[in-house]
């Protein structure tokens, strides 16, 4: 359950792209995409960043089971999906792995902004959310984690960082409970 948001908290949705939320995932991706644009709205209306993050591409670095996603895309795969109602005022972060802090100066940017706290959502759990949440607590920042605005490939994966990695890093909670605090906390 989330205790509380900072006054300066920021949304951080990960890989909400068409080509993602194309893949056959664990939860109904309309869902995550719902909740996830849910939050973009109520912070927006109460002058909280927003970061929308796309996955172009992965590390160069050998690994036994490769990322899976090809080197290059087909037309319109690293697009944000349209519900997220992007606005000119939302941080855009194009990574090339899985935290969107990795290369991308990410952190300067929200700490110029005052930012001390995010709320991560997003595809993957296991992957770009885990890595973006491990690397915001371990840059200092406060992390909220709606579990209901999150899917995963497989539900074993996703049930893994929910249980076993997110409450050492983070607060859990829902998407309602978080747009409660939201609208609580700013009146």
């Amino acid at each position: 359950m989330f205790s509380t948001l900072d006054p300066t908290t920021a949304l951080v949705v990960i890989d909400l792209q068409k080509g993602i939320t194309a893949m056959a995932l664990t939860h109904p991706t309309e869902d995550v995409v719902t909740r996830s644009a849910a939050l973009a709205a109520a912070f927006r209306k109460h002058g909280l960043p927003v970061v929308l993050v796309n996955v172009a591409g992965s590390p160069p670095g050998r690994t036994d089971a490769a990322s899976g996603a090809p080197r290059t895309f087909p037309e319109g795969w690293t697009e944000l999906v349209p519900e997220l109602d992007r606005r000119p005022e939302d941080l855009v972060v194009t990574k090339h792995a899985r935290s969107a802090f990795a290369g991308t100066g990410l952190a300067d940017r929200l700490r110029a902004l005052g930012v001390t706290q995010v709320v991560v959502t997003g595809i993957s759990t296991s992957g770009g959310v885990e890595s973006t949440a491990r690397s915001a607590h371990e840059d200092g920042f406060h992390v909220s984690l709606p579990i209901d605005a999150m899917t995963d490939r497989t539900p074993e994966a996703h049930a893994y960082s929910v249980q076993n990695i997110f409450p050492r890093i983070a607060e859990t909670g829902t998407t309602e409970e978080l747009l409660a605090l939201v609208e609580n906390s700013r009146g």
